[in-house]
């Protein structure tokens, strides 16, 4: 993997006992990069230490929960609902990922890079927000009936399309690394200038597995071909979902454009999210996010 895992002042946030947890993650996350390079016995050191880091974030979780109860912090509810989402999805998820590829070093490094990516973004933000440093980013949350139809739209859509089956892995996607990936986005309006962008994050691997599954050939590199052939299948999937939740008579396609991940990332760090979420194929992972305005 090219990411280290160094700690850095900045992720202090002012509690010591925090702070501690913090720098302990962190240095587990590290070594199990090192680890994972070890192409001969490192995955089965990362299995012991994958379980060693996900008992002590959830002991973790526990403990920041208590002491954010003990000073009456007002963002409570949102933030545990963050910590849920990772200790009962993602964390699982991941986990079922190992267990299924056998600890393979793809399946290591979707579960480092997006732990690496999750402890960082939440610390720097959520955490900090804590004590008044900054303020949260997840000022409320769409979960309960909402994403459960949204989840069912794109497992249908990504069996029926893909022809694969899919398992949710967050239901607050931050930006997590989970590899190299095409991401495209695609804007509608409606008659009264109202805006919905839809975001497709789509792995590689997906991606390759996908076309040439389509042209019965191997596909080896994201061409111009490749490219033109994500942007209608993300198309698709998103006028699925419009259509899904009943807003495809007031809202049009405007655009639909490939975007770099720094330009992602600007968009996810400038502005809230509606819906952010993260997908397992068994194949390649997926994200989708979208904002209403």
């Amino acid at each position: 993997m090219e990411k280290t895992a160094e700690w850095n002042k900045q992720f202090n946030i002012g509690v010591d006992s925090i702070d501690h947890a913090h720098r302990k993650l962190f240095s587990i996350v590290g070594k199990l990069i090192h680890l994972s390079e070890d192409e001969h016995n490192g995955r089965w050191a990362c299995a012991e230490g994958i379980k060693f880091f996900k008992n002590y974030a959830v002991k973790h979780f526990t403990d920041e929960e208590a002491y954010m109860q003990s000073i009456g912090y007002q963002g409570f509810e949102m933030h545990k609902r963050l910590h849920d989402d990772m200790r009962y999805k993602t964390l699982p998820a991941l986990e079922k990922d190992l267990l299924k590829s056998d600890y393979s070093q793809e399946s290591i490094h979707h579960f480092l890079g997006i732990c690496l990516g999750w402890l960082t973004a939440h610390i720097m933000i959520e955490d900090r927000a804590i004590t008044g440093k900054v303020p949260n980013k997840w000022k409320k949350d769409n979960a309960g009936k909402s994403v459960i139809v949204l989840e069912d739209t794109l497992a249908s859509t990504m069996q029926k399309i893909f022809g694969l089956q899919t398992e949710i892995v967050s239901e607050h996607y931050n930006g997590e690394d989970f590899g190299s990936c095409i991401i495209d986005r695609l804007t509608y309006r409606s008659e009264e200038k109202k805006k919905l962008q839809i975001f497709l994050v789509l792995e590689e691997g997906l991606i390759m597995h996908t076309v040439s599954s389509m042209l019965n050939m191997p596909i080896t590199k994201i061409d111009k071909l490749v490219a033109n052939a994500v942007r209608e299948l993300s198309q698709q999937i998103a006028d699925q979902t419009v259509l899904r939740f009943h807003l495809s008579p007031q809202y049009r396609l405007e655009s639909n454009h490939l975007m770099t991940p720094d330009q992602f990332q600007q968009e996810l760090s400038a502005e809230y999210f509606d819906y952010s979420l993260l997908f397992n194929t068994g194949i390649g992972y997926f994200a989708f996010c979208a904002k209403l305005r």
